[in-house]
């Protein structure tokens, strides 16, 4: 009986419409994120990053008002959304539901080149789970921003033959590299691949060509995102901020090389493996531009000296083609009735999701309304009661600035965990030179009246003892008894 259900259920592959196979990847993508849409932040960057477009539909550029280290597209990706639909958590998470569903079209696109369609469509499929679930990926995050522009620039890359496709493709990895540097390994190497595959041939003046055209692209994006800088008098806040911060970023907090060991030698192990069983053929034009793009930003991240949960959105969506025709090849699976075992792990793997469909239903009927958290509960408690708004100190919960129509007391505090990362003062000409020292001036010279924290948390990282102490000490004895609300805290200075 189950089986005859799920065979019901069952697409007729050879018949699939491109059409079709968006509207399905848009409605998973919608499904597995809406519940997400009325949560007041899920992740952090995911908060600065509408901070820092909020600035600039008020007219200042990334870098002059606030501070935060990422490239300028990732910016203009939310500044749009803020223009065009205002403050509104629904638009911003409903568009990255889209994004989701871009990227993971364009997975199934560049799977097409290389296997079936139905192969292509579970590897879609699978990008929008992964892209969707565990921790901070139901947030729109500048790995998703960059993604949506890159995987349609590597399927252009791959696929036509016309110069004009070139220079788009050059423009959208541009626009990619100017949402996530590390991508920088990624479109050298792939730049060179080009050149190569063509020289291979002896077409050399075809493959200069194409490359020219193709970093043409890049470098128009790059000059477009400076001179807006250049024509405000402030070319060096780009440099220094798009450029060197970035660099200095990437070397200044490096995990052990071994961190990177499991990932590499799993990446290492199953490449081998299939290469040995010819599970992907090592031949085929588009698997070796594949192989090449997962090994390049295995490699990113190994040079940037960091791997995240979120970082990984760079990989997945390249990676499921190669995972999705591995699968479809393993001889004893076709053997075996698996459909009904695919079926329920399917319905199980977005369980974040139906535990947030409760949570949403659970506040719509306690507070009678769907949106939740901190980042709007602390600001509606603030209003209500009439604290102070304009001289606010968010240390956590950040995103409360955007509901209060206030800003940050200095840049660092942007994003709260800058005030802590001094090697970066510099490239916002920050005359503090420790982040002991800024922390004295905002809670000394700024004298903030409210000051926001997470409940039962550590203000700083853990590790960071002295901030921790400092700022705990002020707060203990500059401020009254902390109004708890759900887990926020917030203090209110003494009067004199």
């Amino acid at each position: 009986m189950l089986t005859d259900f799920i065979e019901k259920l069952t697409l007729n592959y050879a018949r699939l419409k491109h059409s079709t196979v968006f509207g399905i990847l848009f409605l998973i993508s919608f499904f597995i994120r809406l519940p997400f849409f009325f949560r007041d932040y899920i992740d952090r960057d995911e908060s600065t990053f509408i901070l820092m477009g909020q600035s600039w539909v008020e007219g200042h550029l990334p870098y002059t008002e606030l501070w935060d280290l990422k490239p300028p597209v990732t910016y203009l990706f939310f500044a749009g959304i803020i223009y065009v639909f205002g403050k509104s958590f629904i638009a911003i998470r409903l568009v990255g539901a889209l994004v989701v569903a871009v990227t993971a079209f364009y997975t199934y696109k560049i799977s097409l080149t290389c296997t079936t369609k139905k192969v292509g469509l579970w590897a879609a499929i699978g990008c929008v789970m992964l892209l969707s679930m565990f921790g901070s990926l139901q947030g729109v995050m500048s790995e998703h921003i960059c993604m949506l522009f890159f995987m349609p620039a590597l399927y252009l890359l791959m696929t036509k033959k016309g110069v004009l496709w070139y220079i788009l493709s050059g423009i959208l990895m541009g626009l990619s590299l100017m949402t996530k540097l590390n991508l920088a390994y990624v479109v050298v190497a792939l730049g060179m691949y080009l050149l190569f595959v063509h020289f291979k041939n002896q077409k050399y003046g075809t493959g200069l060509l194409k490359a020219l055209f193709f970093g043409i692209g890049i470098v128009l994006v790059i000059f477009l995102t400076f001179l807006p800088y250049y024509l405000s008098q402030y070319p060096e806040v780009w440099w220094k901020s798009v450029v060197l911060a970035s660099l200095e970023y990437a070397g200044a907090r490096r995990y052990s090389i071994l961190g990177f060991l499991p990932i590499t030698l799993i990446i290492g192990a199953f490449l081998y493996f299939s290469w040995k069983q010819n599970y992907l053929d090592f031949k085929n034009h588009s698997i070796k531009w594949l192989v090449l793009t997962v090994g390049i930003i295995i490699f990113s991240f190994i040079k940037g000296g960091r791997i995240n949960g979120h970082y990984l959105i760079q990989f997945h969506p390249i990676f499921m083609v190669l995972f999705a025709i591995f699968v479809s090849r393993i001889p004893h699976l076709k053997k075996w009735n698996y459909r009904p075992y695919a079926f329920f792990l399917l319905l199980l793997m977005p369980a974040e999701s139906y535990l947030e469909y409760g949570n949403i239903i659970k506040t719509k009927v306690t507070r009678g309304t769907f949106f939740n958290g901190e980042g709007i509960t602390v600001p509606n408690y603030i209003r209500e009661q009439q604290i102070d708004t304009k001289n606010i100190l968010f240390l956590g919960y950040h995103i409360g600035y955007w509901g209060l129509d206030a800003k940050p007391p200095v840049q660092s505090a942007t994003h709260p965990s800058n005030i802590c990362r001094n090697e970066l003062f510099r490239f916002y000409d920050n005359p503090r030179k420790t982040a002991v020292e800024e922390l004295k001036y905002i809670m000394e010279e700024i004298q903030p009246r409210t000051v926001v924290i997470r409940k039962n948390r550590s203000i700083f990282d853990p590790q960071l003892v002295e901030e921790n102490a400092y700022i705990n000490a002020r707060l203990k004895n500059d401020y009254a008894a902390p109004i708890t609300v759900d887990m926020a805290e917030i203090y209110v200075k003494k009067t004199r």
